[in-house]
């Protein structure tokens, strides 16, 4: 199996030459190193990964909805992000939802598209959604060819460590001129590239995030995989009071705090704007075409 190193060298993207080491350790591990490439920004993790035993288990998750029934405010505040974005590549056709989770996104579209489905890992998350009646696998080589109009992932990419035959599978599966979507963290994060904020990157780095893509690096590999009329975008999950908080006390958390207050829809609006004309939202999202 091919590492996350190979194949961002193979897309060019990455170097002996330009590696630099980024932080020595991550959140949850002593023994992980993350580098940098210094020509082209993008943040990886070489020669780990977990296994897909831990993603099976779900140990990995903060929480695991499948077994406290619950529901978790971030997923349930993306899910909602997420199908007003995705609402015209959804509606009508036949939906894939690539490592769905709880299947929140799912729930929201189900009821306004042909078909949908998730392929996920994780068993408990995979045997509850079935029992729901959406239907979920554990590969897409349980998925014919061309037999989906749309195919989405969110914050799948950064944890395989060999993304590139996934993505041409994700291909495979998607009709000639259907649509993908794909969304990933973004290394040009605000607070990790220009305000180079120390908590938040021994808070961010996590060893099961192999990679953190820039906008260049996200196209050159959805251009690998085969996929065309590539249009990449930056999103803001996290608003101003996110920001300040961090800043000023180095923890998460400040949009669950009094000063989400802030938050208005004007000023998160015009917030991700600013974001965006520097390249530093804290998320990247690809829309793409399956050219057949």
């Amino acid at each position: 199996m091919t590492g996350i190193f190979e194949a961002l060298a193979e897309i060019g993207v990455a170097s002996e030459a330009d590696r630099e080491v980024y932080a020595t350790r991550t959140r949850d591990r002593d023994d992980v190193t993350v580098y940098r490439d210094r020509r082209s920004g993008v943040i990886y993790i070489d020669g780990f990964y977990g296994g897909d035993e831990v993603y099976e288990a779900g140990s990995y998750r903060g929480i695991n909805l499948a077994k406290t029934g619950s529901r978790d405010y971030e997923i349930s505040r993306n899910a909602e992000r997420r199908y007003a974005a995705c609402k015209p590549y959804v509606c009508g056709r036949h939906v894939v939802d690539f490592g769905c989770g709880d299947g929140s996104f799912l729930r929201k579209v189900q009821s306004e598209t042909l078909s949908c489905c998730g392929v996920e890992l994780q068993k408990d998350y995979v045997d509850a959604l079935n029992r729901e009646g959406i239907a979920c696998h554990t590969s897409l080589a349980a998925l014919e060819d061309g037999s989906m109009d749309t195919a989405v992932s969110f914050h799948v990419l950064e944890h395989l460590p060999d993304p590139l035959p996934i993505l041409k599978d994700l291909c495979r599966v998607v009709k000639p001129g259907g649509t993908v979507v794909i969304e990933v963290p973004h290394a040009g994060d605000f607070l990790l590239n220009e305000l180079d904020n120390d908590a938040f990157r021994a808070f961010t780095l996590w060893s099961q995030h192999l990679v953190l893509h820039t906008r260049d690096s996200l196209r050159r590999l959805l251009a690998a995989a085969g996929f065309e009329n590539i249009v990449v975008e930056g999103v803001q999950r996290y608003p101003l009071s996110n920001h300040l908080t961090w800043l000023a006390s180095g923890r998460p958390g400040g949009h669950k705090s009094g000063l989400a207050a802030l938050d208005t829809p004007d000023l998160t609006h015009a917030y991700e704007a600013a974001l965006n004309r520097i390249d530093a939202t804290d998320t990247l999202v690809a829309v793409m075409r399956n050219p057949g």
